[in-house]
């Protein structure tokens, strides 16, 4: 990966300003999982609008214990960490608020019209482009905590994807037949859930 690709978390913390997520932002090189190195600084007392970037995952999962697969800086990979004063069994208002999120920003970044397939998955041209995994944990006393991870194929080719799934997936670059900038669109998807859940639309 080309220095210039990388992410980074000062760049992306200036460029979100005043938020709720995003207030804090980690970019790692390599990791098993955002969601459980997120969940771990949770539960040293991490604050609410964290957010952890890999730029390659080794064991990045999805929704029934599927594996998300990801060549290493060419999508987006991150989890963040909420405290929503909702219910255990009230998760999946996580993932719907998420996935509109996601579902904006990729429309914005590719012109192409981005579907929602309940619960957790969206869909350009008939191919997934990204999800969403929502793990939530009883705090006794306390608002739950609730770590979103979240993966977008932003600049990947067909080539990039194992054989298994080829047929079914799809990126950005794929969409709209050309690289796109991952900070910018980073940047942009903050932006979404931040203002998505700063106006209380979960």
């Amino acid at each position: 990966m080309l220095a210039a690709d990388r992410l980074s978390a000062a760049k992306l913390r200036a460029g979100l300003g005043q938020c709720t997520i995003g207030k804090e932002i980690i970019v790692l090189d390599e990791t098993t999982s955002t969601n459980d190195v997120v969940l771990q600084m949770a539960n040293r007392g991490a604050a609410e609008g964290l957010v952890v970037f890999a730029e390659h995952q080794t064991a990045g999962r999805g929704q029934r214990n599927n594996v998300w697969e990801s060549a290493a800086g060419k999508g987006l990979l991150f989890s963040l960490l909420l405290r929503p004063n909702i219910a255990m069994q009230e998760s999946a208002r996580l993932v719907d608020w998420a996935v509109k999120g996601i579902a904006w920003a990729v429309e914005s970044a590719c012109l192409r019209k981005a579907t929602i397939k309940p619960p957790n998955d969206i869909y350009i041209d008939g191919r997934k482009v990204g999800g969403v995994l929502v793990e939530m944990r009883a705090q006794p006393g306390a608002p739950h905590l609730a770590v979103v991870g979240v993966g977008v194929n932003v600049n990947q080719t067909l080539q990039d994807f194992s054989e298994e799934i080829r047929q079914r997936a799809t990126s950005l670059a794929i969409a709209r037949h050309g690289p796109i900038d991952r900070s910018a669109f980073a940047l942009a998807l903050l932006r979404n859930l931040d203002l998505l859940y700063r106006a209380g639309s979960l």
